[in-house]
């Protein structure tokens, strides 16, 4: 490698944070657009609840499959052109909805936007665990992870804005291809601007060595299939299977949910949503903050991660009432308080794969949780679009919300009774 010119100072691992969160922004963005249109969609397209659910099911059965082969892809191609890729295709699937007209149209465009999206996380993670010092990797993945719930802000200021401009027949299409395409834009800053820090002449010799200071990684191949060998692994795929499940399950039927309760129809859910989202982006930063400033004050590192995973997984638990309020503002504050806490809970659970495996395995891992997280997710709003049609209310899928963390957390703590790196040999990395 050519000696590199470095600056005497920097924090340049913060302008790399900087770029995740924006394309997480982005990421969300994209993904949440239909959510926020869904009620007028259901008027124009005319599809019902379960036809609604199998819209959202083929996204999450895509990004499912996607999910087996991104956090490959990004250890294997590297972040740089593992994460271009990504955005490329999802970009394009995105503004592709705008070309739909019926069920099967937009079960299409949403199956092409979950492969592309799969993408986002794997890329982001290990772009942490190469560019932070475990003791930072908390705080980092809480601020990149920030932009989920800032892309499902913005969703719901600029789609009723667009509809306002262009009217309800033709703004749905011109806010997909809006909103679709400015990934493209994140690209033209991310490809000039990124490398791994060894090779980065904008990261000073002081920030290197703080970035390299935790203990060095084994170096030894570590192939996919072999990470199945390891509790962790089950641990993280299993809690993600229960937890993302009820994510996916606020991000696709909050807006359904306002609608058919409290008559919250698309231009009229922007401050609801907003609300909730702004408070989760709260719990995500404070979520990832918690474990970091107990890490600092002396805690052990499994002590830090799994009582700030505790702490939101009871703050979780009133959202069962939602469905059973009077008021939409009730309703809205305790998803809200269910959101951040999700987000509190998520930037701990992402950074206990970067505590215990090294950086190599990192992406796939992600993958690996993201599969399992995806079919939960594909499950859930399955069954809620079922449970839904038959019932005709929303108290199981809120029951589900309400507990799923507590179970997953105990399921964490047997399979990792402590957090400590796992140790993979030159055995493990040629068996299977």
């Amino acid at each position: 490698m050519e000696t590199l010119q470095r600056p005497a100072t920097s924090n340049f691992r913060w302008v790399i944070c900087a770029l995740l969160f924006v394309a997480t922004t982005i990421n969300y963005v994209d993904r949440t657009v239909i959510a926020v249109l869904e009620p007028d969609l259901r008027r124009i397209i005319q599809w019902d609840d379960r036809q609604w659910s199998y819209i959202t099911a083929s996204f999450m059965l895509a990004y499912a499959i996607g999910f087996l082969f991104s956090g490959w892809m990004m250890d294997k191609l590297g972040t740089r052109l593992g994460f271009t890729i990504s955005l490329v295709v999802w970009s394009f699937a995105a503004a592709a909805h705008a070309l739909a007209h019926n069920v099967w149209g937009f079960m299409i465009a949403r199956f092409a936007l979950g492969l592309g999206e799969s993408g986002n996380f794997p890329a982001c993670i290990k772009t942490v665990a190469e560019w932070f010092p475990k003791r930072e990797r908390a705080l980092a993945t809480g601020i990149f992870n920030a932009g989920t719930n800032v892309g499902a802000t913005i969703s719901p200021f600029l789609v009723p804005i667009i509809l306002h401009q262009y009217g309800d027949e033709n703004g749905w299409r011109i806010a997909f291809v809006a909103t679709g395409l400015v990934g493209l834009l994140w690209v033209v800053f991310w490809w000039p601007i990124y490398r791994r820090p060894q090779e980065h002449r904008r990261v000073s010799a002081q920030e290197l060595a703080y970035i390299e200071s935790d203990p060095a990684d084994p170096p030894v191949r570590v192939p996919w299939n072999t990470l199945l060998n390891h509790r962790p692994t089950w641990a993280f795929a299993i809690a993600k299977f229960l937890t993302d499940s009820v994510w996916w399950f606020y991000l696709f039927w909050f807006p359904p949910f306002m609608d058919a309760e409290f008559d919250i129809n698309t231009k009229q859910i922007m401050w609801p949503m907003m609300t909730v989202y702004i408070m989760a982006d709260v719990g995500s930063v404070l979520g990832g903050w918690q474990s970091s400033w107990l890490i600092g004050r002396g805690w052990s590192i499994n002590a830090a991660r799994k009582t700030a995973m505790l702490t939101y997984a009871l703050c979780i638990v009133p959202v069962a009432a939602a469905p059973l309020v009077d008021h939409k503002w009730w309703a809205v504050f305790l998803i809200g308080v269910a959101a951040a806490s999700h987000q509190g809970f998520s930037a701990n659970l992402f950074t206990l794969v970067s505590d215990v495996f090294p950086r190599r395995a990192v992406g796939s891992i992600i993958g690996i949780g993201g599969f399992a997280g995806a079919i939960g997710g594909f499950i859930l709003t399955l069954s809620t679009g079922w449970l839904k049609q038959s019932t005709g209310n929303y108290v199981a899928p809120f029951a589900i919300a309400a507990t799923a963390y507590l179970v997953a957390l105990t399921i964490v703590h047997v399979l990792i009774p402590r957090v400590e790196p796992v140790i993979i040999t030159e055995h493990d990395s040629t068996r299977g």
